[in-house]
């Protein structure tokens, strides 16, 4: 089944190859590229040429077409941006190497103006980064620099934009495609998505989409032995209402929700030195044979992630200016379940274990969740040729939870083990229970306050100034409790435990940006920038038995970026370049420090002194004829630390910032022709290359091995094609065609048996098609 499915994907792409030739000496070369790029990334419409900073935008039918439907599918797309992933909706969003690590992301993500997921690290916000799916998706905007005057915390690097299909008045749609795909050394895998848009007379209409991805797993799991253990399912849906009475008043509801389902981990277990997978079995010993990807498990594995976002946006045009209101609820929830006997061998046995007891192993079953409000209030004036402003408010009430559960388990059974245990440790030797083996929650809450506004002077027809400043106020309260048998073990007595450990901070924060645009033609323009992002501080909680050096509380860092760029276009757009330079100040940058507690090893947010990061990035599009689109992405990042990061970090003076390589580029065409009198053709291709890159910082590999480790770079490739009969689609497509084994994350030492790390790979070689229909 399997090669006949990817032989019928060849032959597909190989019949629109051999077309496209007869079609080509048909195209002519007049009006080429005549659509005009508009976004929103300052909070009003206006064209891409008119935008004093970098930017990337992502046009949601091309994404479709290539089947970009996730962060990985479309990174290469985008010059300076690099992602870690570890498993399907567990991402970092890194943005010009701005990155050291830790819970607290440097890049935003925005669903149209609504911020989405945490504004800190008590909820995972870093590694949980929203990955919105691109179905029905206008475009995806990437802003490249700190964004803190219009966008506020976390937009360090920059912020990720989705941007979605409005409902249409008057028009009525209805459109579905699914898919069916094959995995080298994998499962299978199927697609199916649908939208619907209903006018209801002149001045409402709604828009519904849903969609739903099964998706093959190819790593198996030793211990437990399961094949292909790392599947998935995503699925969710988007409902839009539109009510439009007149041109000036219009009221959208939006609803959001999707769901991320994986079975096991995406990562498998690699030697800690070349970084190549293993072929023996790191608990036993056992060879590993035909060259499967393996991964330690005794329990079964799960990472379950859930999005949720509801939001109303009001837009009253009163002439002089337009009042924008837009009021969002949003929850980002992770459960997951771990295997982390390696993490804490032997200790389950020494506690729970005796004559005629099984061995035993640790799980870690966790929560992550946040549930976000939001209320931004803005007034913008009309677009103007002499003087433009926006002045508004805004506030977020964020409350977290982590709950985190250690539970002992039969190895060979997987069976859970009563963790309860009634011990005569009480005054006078009275008996205590100890209902749980180590339990952790941690309630969180964070408020902000802000106020910013905007201006453009147009100094002339070809010169302006865009200046802008936000004044954010933010107040974050934790409590953290401690439970279990674990700490009367570490040497607590059992009053020494305390029942709740509260941390709380304040801050006011200024963040300012200043952005000079000379239009030397009608097609050339040069903007340049100065701007300041910041990411919260906050409290952190101290365990018990922490020493006097572990701290109460980390500062928020700050980022100046300093950039210049030129966009340029021929008259009639066959060809256009964008192209920046940009040097960025990190100062008391956030990191995370692990310290010696009487409970073990504990990390713990901190400060470290300043790094930067400075590079260029290029992106050229050619059109030598109509129906060809060639593109070239480059960028070159160096992010160094200036330095050393304090003790227990493994950070030192001049190493490269993780996850930040310091050369990619990519290199994609795509050809689009008519066949016959109503059917277009389409075929296309794209090539990736990214350099070695260093992963986390990590003092115990360091300690180890007396280096950090480097990731190597790779080369992956995809090719498309397909035929649109107007009413009637088809397509296929082959990901990864080189079958290339590049990899997109690296865990931390000592999380695995032995002296293995666990690693994160691209998708193997994927062939796949899709049919689709539209009425």
């Amino acid at each position: 089944m399997k090669s006949i499915f990817a032989s019928s994907s060849l032959a597909v792409l190989g019949a629109v190859l051999a077309a496209a030739p007869a079609f080509a000496q048909e195209a002519d070369d007049d009006d080429l590229g005549d659509n005009v790029i508009i976004v929103t990334a300052q909070k009003r419409e206006q064209t891409l040429a008119e935008i004093p900073q970098s930017i990337s935008v992502l046009g949601g039918d091309d994404l479709e077409q290539q089947q970009a439907t996730s962060f990985v599918d479309y990174v290469a797309q985008v010059p300076g941006l690099s992602l870690q992933q570890s498993d399907p909706g567990r991402t970092r969003i890194i943005l010009r190497g701005i990155n050291t690590g830790g819970a607290s992301p440097t890049a935003a993500v925005y669903v149209d103006d609504t911020p989405f997921g945490p504004s800190t690290g008590a909820s995972n916000g870093a590694i949980l980064a929203g990955d919105i799916d691109t179905f029905d998706i206008e475009r995806v905007e990437v802003l490249r620099g700190p964004q803190g005057t219009l966008y506020g915390a976390n937009s360090l690097g920059g912020l990720v934009k989705f941007v979605t299909v409005a409902p249409q008045l008057g028009e009525f749609q209805v459109r579905a495609k699914a898919g069916y795909e094959v995995t080298d050394g994998g499962d299978d895998g199927w697609s199916a998505n649908g939208v619907v848009n209903i006018p209801v007379g002149d001045t409402i209409a709604l828009r519904a989409s849903g969609y739903y991805r099964d998706v093959g797993g190819y790593i198996d799991t030793v211990g437990i032995n399961r094949e292909n253990a790392n599947d998935y399912a995503s699925y969710g849906g988007r409902a839009s209402l539109l009510f439009e009475p007149s041109e000036d008043f219009s009221v959208r509801l939006t609803a959001i929700a999707q769901n991320i389902r994986s079975n096991s981990r995406a990562g498998f277990d690699v030697d800690p030195v070349t970084l190549k997978p293993l072929d023996f079995d790191p608990t036993t010993g056992d060879p590993i044979s035909d060259g499967r990807l393996t991964r330690s498990e005794y329990f079964p594995e799960r990472n379950d992630v859930d999005y949720r976002l509801y939001n109303g946006t009001v837009e009253w045009d009163m002439g002089f200016a337009t009042l924008t209101t837009v009021t969002s609820y949003g929850t980002l929830d992770q459960t997951e379940v771990y295997d982390v006997t390696y993490q804490l061998p032997g200790i389950a046995d020494a506690i729970y274990g005796g004559p005629g007891v099984d061995p035993l192993g640790i799980t870690f079953p966790a929560f992550s969740g946040q549930k976000k409000f939001t209320q931004e209030v803005r007034l913008d004036s009309p677009s103007n040729d002499s003087f433009e402003w926006l002045i508004g408010g805004y506030f977020t009430k964020e409350d977290g939870l982590l709950f985190q559960n250690y539970q002992p388990f039969v190895l060979a059974t997987g069976e859970a083990v009563d963790p309860a245990l009634t011990l005569p440790v009480g005054a006078g030797g009275a008996d205590v229970t100890f209902p749980t083996f180590l339990t952790a929650v941690l309630d969180s809450q964070y408020k902000e306050y802000a106020a910013f506004g905007s201006a453009t002077w147009y100094i002339t027809p070809a010169f302006d100034i865009t200046a802008g400043a936000r004044y954010s106020h933010n107040e974050q309260d934790t409590l953290q409790s401690l439970d279990g048998s674990l700490l009367f073990f570490s040497g607590f007595a059992v009053e020494d435990i305390p029942d709740v450990v509260t941390g709380t901070s304040k801050e006011n924060v200024f963040t300012w940006s200043v952005a000079p645009r000379l239009e030397l033609s009608d097609q050339t323009t040069l903007y340049a920038r100065v701007a300041k992002g910041y990411r919260p501080g906050g409290p952190n909680v101290v365990p018990p038995g922490a020493g006097p050096n572990f701290p109460t509380q980390f500062d928020a860092d700050t980022l100046i970026s300093y950039e210049a760029g030129i966009r340029a276009e021929t008259a009639d757009r066959s060809f256009t370049i964008d192209a920046s330079v940009y040097y960025l100040d990190w100062k008391d940058i956030q990191v995370l420090v692990t310290y010696d507690t009487a409970i073990g090893p504990v990390n713990a947010d901190g400060n470290g002194d300043t790094a930067t990061s400075k590079g260029v990035e290029i992106s050229a599009t050619l059109r030598p004829i109509r129906g060809l689109d060639v593109t070239w992405n480059i960028a070159y990042n160096d992010a160094r630390l200036d330095e050393d990061l304090p003790a227990g970090n493994g950070g030192f003076a001049d190493d490269r910032l993780p996850y930040a390589p310091e050369w990619s580029t990519s290199l994609s065409a795509d050809y689009e022709w008519a066949v016959g009198n109503s059917a277009k053709a389409f075929v296309g291709g794209s090539v990736r290359l990214i350099s070695d890159q260093f992963g986390n910082f990590d003092d115990a590999y360091q300690t180890t091995f007396g280096r950090r480790y480097t990731i190597d770079g790779y080369a992956s490739a995809d090719l498309r094609a397909g035929i649109d009969f107007e009413r009637f689609s088809i397509g296929a497509y082959v990901r990864n065609v080189t079958d290339s084994r590049g990899l997109t994350s690296v865990g931390s030492f000592l999380l695995r048996p032995g002296t293995a790390l666990s690693a994160t790979a691209i998708r193997p070689r994927t062939f796949g098609l899709t049919v689709g229909a539209e009425f």
